[in-house]
């Protein structure tokens, strides 16, 4: 085969390269020209959003008053079903129309379940607004919507609330209508870029900027993604056009040049004849991964599916080992049987997350691998304490979500506590969700979505934004390596706080000492701290947040039961009447504190998801465990599930806002004390601590004493009580004695030990 002249080709590829520089050049001048007139495009456009959305807004609220003035509603507006079925009539487009009371007392009082949470959320933030209450959007029927509150006044006060619901489509048409102007422009709800994401239109590649501007009137807000050109050269439009001149010139110079000598091209060599079977297989390649969220797994056939372990399945949760009885197979299919559950309820998104364990991040995805093939939405939060996935059930108006974490159970432990339709499952609820799964009763097709969205900005600003310590307290905080490491300390220093963080670093194997505050040997790490340094007090949390521990100056550990006093007080000064929910495992001096206080005591068995079905059917603004669970409800300052950071919040307002300045140990010095064991453990076998109890309640016997059954057995006399359950998060006996003094205390618990022996002899009492 002839060779090539390469001298003779030299020309033609610098020519070429030439002039595809020069042109590169010439679009990077353009971009570059371009680049403020892009910005300024994208800024026109959200401002064109933000007025017509407002406009839109606007005149529906013209057709409410309108309809009001012209048909005489507002003197027949006591008759609540009839002017909502008038203005249904006259209003056009609207879905729904509700009429409440001007003080929404049938609202205060409402199942939020049935009732919706976003809706209660809307008309009880009504309350303090002055006007007309910003419109919001939520979730119905698996449709987004635009609600609204209009007060109707009479007299200077307001005689009655309208709510509205409308179509969200005709926001969204207009705002789709929109042109992004070669950047993008994203409708959300709320003013900070971790707010819930409604729509967005444009350049998926344009940077997103940290504020909005707010459609006047709503809850809505418009942020401007700028658009970001690809401008590789210095950023100079004349060196850009310069470039560009060189390079074509250059490029058309040696063009011109080459005409004077063609360039001979060298002759084809013949083609050789090749056989099939000179030909080398080249291997198949394996199918390409994609980057965007995974599509849920098909479900296991019945027989290749693994054995569920019933056993995890328990009272308040699901809680197991991972990977041995709780795997990711076991996860997702534990997410189908939520999801089934949901759709019974015609409920369709749900929020997930997970606290800080090794196993979590497999066992979520599993999980809402499973929710998605059970056609439901997912909203991954990523790592957050479980009371964050709680509120953001309601900050996202879902009412529905699972926490992945293993509480203050050990690092290899991980499960499940679940939210569904405002509900946190329990007992049977939880039993329910095996029995699907054995039955094989778990939709497979249902292809639901997954989407990314941060709540920690939105958790600490709705709390910053009630809670405030009046003076600069200082607070060592000790989340024992756990999730909440990642999130209280930021609460506590914006509501005014010094903070000292102590194993604050989340590390799923808890390396320093195990996340549970209700064992005083974790606290010691922790007092030591307070003494150290000389804080105010000290706060410990467990393994996913929901839990509070609290240490003195002194060092003294303040117990739960003591705790729940001091909230009582402060909750029942501005809500006397109010009742005031505390579980089996609670020293006897909270009942008169709680009536003292104006308030009505109820003592309840043991167990967050029991506790918060006890405060729903009460109405209870105040509730606590032993454990270190509390639950605040009053006002509507918070939203009556289990969160010990919010907790730590309140006391830190408490303790700060005493006019007399007093240190946490003198704030308690006025509360009733007790001498009282701590929770005692007593393990044993899988399923024996239930059939030790039910020989126990039908053999022991108390004459002279008061008994409570409704969790185990309660025994009190006059001077003290005690108590053994058998707990429902594992197999074990649970012993508490508390006494007004030492003397009565050990005359309890040799009692108990008489009746306990009587049963087995064998038993190895820890007390």
């Amino acid at each position: 085969m002839p060779g090539i002249d390469l001298r003779r080709l030299l020309p033609l590829a610098g020519a070429t390269l030439l002039v595809v520089a020069g042109a590169f050049c010439a679009w990077q001048a353009w971009l570059i020209a371009d680049e403020g007139g892009a910005a300024e495009r994208t800024r026109a456009a959200q401002r064109q959003a933000v007025r017509e959305l407002g406009e839109l807004v606007a005149a529906k609220r013209e057709a409410l008053h309108r309809a009001l003035a012209g048909s005489g509603l507002v003197e027949t507006i006591d008759d609540h079903e009839a002017t909502a079925i008038r203005l249904r009539g006259t209003l056009p487009a609207v879905r729904a129309v509700e009429v409440y009371s001007g003080g929404l007392d049938e609202v205060v009082r409402a199942n939020y379940r049935e009732f919706g949470y976003a809706k209660a959320a809307q008309l009880m933030a009504a309350l303090g607004s002055e006007g007309s209450p910003p419109a919001s959007t939520s979730m119905d029927h698996g449709e987004r919507r635009l609600t609204m509150v209009e007060p109707v006044t009479s007299g200077g006060g307001v005689r009655a609330w309208i709510w509205l619901e409308y179509p969200f489509d005709d926001l969204a048409h207009r705002f789709e209508a929109v042109s992004p102007g070669g950047g993008r422009v994203e409708l959300r709800q709320g003013g900070g870029r971790d707010s819930l994401a409604l729509l967005s239109h444009g350049s998926r590649s344009a940077d997103l900027e940290a504020e909005g501007q707010q459609v006047t009137g709503t809850t809505l807000y418009v942020f401007a993604a700028m658009p970001r050109a690809f401008i590789v050269i210095p950023h100079s439009e004349a060196l850009a056009i310069l470039l560009a001149l060189v390079g074509l010139a250059g490029g058309a110079f040696l063009l011109w040049s080459m005409r004077r000598e063609p360039v001979a091209l060298p002759e084809p060599a013949p083609e050789e004849d090749v056989l099939v079977a000179d030909v080398v297989r080249k291997p198949r390649l394996p199918p390409a991964m994609s980057t965007s969220a995974p599509a849920p797994a098909p479900a296991s056939p019945p027989g290749e599916a693994e054995a569920v372990d019933p056993s995890i399945f328990r009272a308040y949760d699901i809680r197991g080992v991972a990977g041995s009885a709780l795997t990711a197979g076991v996860a997702h299919r534990i997410g189908q049987a939520i999801g089934a559950r949901m759709l019974e309820h015609d409920l369709r998104e749900i929020v997930v997350g997970r606290d800080g364990r090794l196993s979590g991040p497999e066992l979520a995805g599993a999980l809402s691998d499973g929710l998605r093939a059970a056609g439901i939405d997912v909203i991954d939060l990523g790592m957050v304490p479980t009371p964050l996935v709680y509120f953001a059930a309601y900050h996202f108006g879902t009412g529905c979500g699972v926490s992945v974490t293993g509480s203050h159970n050990p690092p290899d432990h991980n499960g499940f506590k679940i939210v569904v339709g405002g509900e946190t499952l329990a007992e049977d609820a939880i039993a329910d969700l095996h029995r699907r799964i054995v039955e094989g009763r778990l939709p497979a097709d249902g292809g639901g979505t997954w989407r990314e969205q941060p709540i920690v900005d939105a958790y600490v600003g709705r709390i910053a934004g009630d809670v405030a310590a009046e003076r600069r307290l200082k607070v060592v905080v000790d989340a024992g390596n756990g999730v909440a490491g990642a999130v209280a300390p930021r609460v506590l220093e914006d509501i005014g706080c010094e903070v000292i963080p102590l194993y604050c670093d989340v590390d799923g194997r808890f390396p320093n000492h195990h996340p549970d505050p209700s064992d005083p040997h974790n606290l010691a790490d922790l007092i030591a701290a307070v003494n150290t340094i000389g804080a105010d007090l000290g706060v410990a949390f467990d393994g996913d947040g929901d839990r509070l521990g609290v240490v003195t100056q002194t060092g003294e550990i303040i117990y739960p039961d003591r705790l729940l006093m001091l909230f009582a007080q402060d909750v029942l000064a501005r809500n006397p009447g109010a009742t005031v929910i505390y579980d089996v495992k609670c020293t006897g001096h909270l009942r008169p504190v709680i009536q003292e206080a104006a308030g009505v005591p109820l003592m309840w068995r043991t167990g967050h998801s029991l506790i918060k079905a006890k405060m729903r059917e009460t109405g209870a603004a105040l509730a606590g465990e032993m454990s270190g669970h509390f639950f605040f409800a009053d006002n509507n300052r918070w939203y009556g599930f289990d969160d010990g950071i919010y907790a730590a919040a309140r006391l830190l307002e408490i303790v700060a806002g005493d006019p007399e300045e007093r240190t946490v140990a003198e704030l308690f010095d006025h509360l009733p004390k007790s001498v009282s064991t701590p929770e005692l453990r007593l393990p044993m076998a899988e399923g024996s601590h239930f059939r030790f109890m039910e020989a126990f309640r039908a053999s022991a016997t108390f004459d002279d004493a008061r008994i409570t059954t409704i969790d185990g057995i309660r025994v009190d006399w006059n001077d003290g009580w005690g108590l053994v359950r058998a707990s429902n998060t594992s197999p074990a006996l649970i012993f508490r004695f508390d006494a007004d003094s030492s003397r009565a205390l050990e005359r309890i618990k040799q009692t108990f030990r008489q009746r306990l022996l009587a049963v087995d002899r064998n038993l190895p009492l820890p007390f």
